[in-house]
């Protein structure tokens, strides 16, 4: 994982820091998220990419085509942001729009053929950094850690 110096970060971790600030599991994650999102940002940029380029992406490679609103509900971009993304993915030709022939109000997008090409590049890109954020643990607790993340999550987000 990077250091506080590198991430720009104050070092949570180290020396100093109270022992009941350390077992409170809020601000750990709080903390790794810092330095996580950070990571990741910076290693995207790296590649000219954002996050929300990739989660578009990841989206319709993995459910295919769509609105601009149903890519807001799979990826969590907010819909005022959504046209923003696509305008930038779009003007790369990493998706295309095509009118909707059920409603022609509304586009479909899809991945374009450089777009699968593009997302392949950010999975092994993200690949590396995840590689780095987890260096401390082996490959069981890293998919330990990842099962029990998704699981804390979808309890936390699920809706009643």
């Amino acid at each position: 994982m990077i250091g506080a110096e590198t991430a720009g970060l104050p070092d949570e971790g180290g020396v100093g820091t109270p022992d009941r600030l350390r077992r409170q599991a809020s601000r750990l994650l709080s903390q790794l998220t810092m330095r996580s999102d950070r990571l990741v940002t910076e290693g995207l940029a790296r590649v000219d990419a954002r996050k929300w380029h990739y989660a578009v992406l990841a989206s319709l490679e993995e459910y295919g085509p769509a609105s601009q609103a149903e890519l807001s509900r799979r990826s969590g971009i907010f819909r005022s942001d959504m046209v923003g993304v696509l305008n930038e993915l779009a003007g790369r030709d990493l998706v295309e729009r095509i009118p909707d022939p059920g409603d022609r109000r509304r586009n479909v997008i899809t991945i374009s053929p450089r777009g699968r090409h593009h997302l392949r590049r950010l999975d092994e890109t993200l690949d590396d950094l995840h590689d780095t954020l987890l260096a401390p643990l082996n490959p069981a607790e890293r998919d330990q850690f990842m099962r029990m993340l998704t699981r804390l999550l979808d309890h936390h987000t699920r809706t009643p």
